[in-house]
């Protein structure tokens, strides 16, 4: 199923100008950060979009009466978090990674998360060690 997003992505994305499926095949760095960078903004107006789905401003009515972390919109919540989802994929796809990478550098991580829940994981001791030996199968 993550294929068919992915490729559905790429063909809107082409649409608008970023071709992944290029950038894939031959990989420039200044190209795949313009657009990143477009996408990372476009990604966080949508965080915004979906907190605003909320009553998150301690100073309201609503959240003085004990309402902060109700959700009040859900089924905009919903859409502003498919939304996410479509700069997500974007995202991915200008780093170069396909959803076979994705499904793949997820397993990595996810080993990587539970490990830290199992040593009783701290911020005070975090270090990124754990995260250096996440790499691509094809890299």
């Amino acid at each position: 199923m993550l294929d068919e997003l992915f490729k559905h992505q790429a063909e809107l994305n082409r649409r608008i100008g970023f071709d992944p499926d290029k950038l894939h095949r031959q990989f420039d760095p200044k190209l795949a950060g313009e657009w990143l960078n477009n996408y990372i903004m476009a990604a966080a107006n949508e965080l915004e979009e979906l907190r605003n789905c909320m009553y998150w401003k301690h100073w309201c009515a609503e959240a003085k009466a004990g309402r902060r972390f109700e959700i009040h919109d859900l089924q905009n919540a919903r859409v502003e978090v498919i939304d996410l989802l479509f700069f997500w994929i974007s995202m991915a796809q200008c780093l170069g990674l396909d959803a076979a990478d994705v499904v793949n550098l997820y397993n990595q991580k996810l080993k990587v998360n539970h490990d830290r829940q199992d040593n009783n994981y701290s911020m005070g001791s975090k270090t990124e060690e754990d995260n250096k030996n996440i790499r691509l199968q094809r890299d």
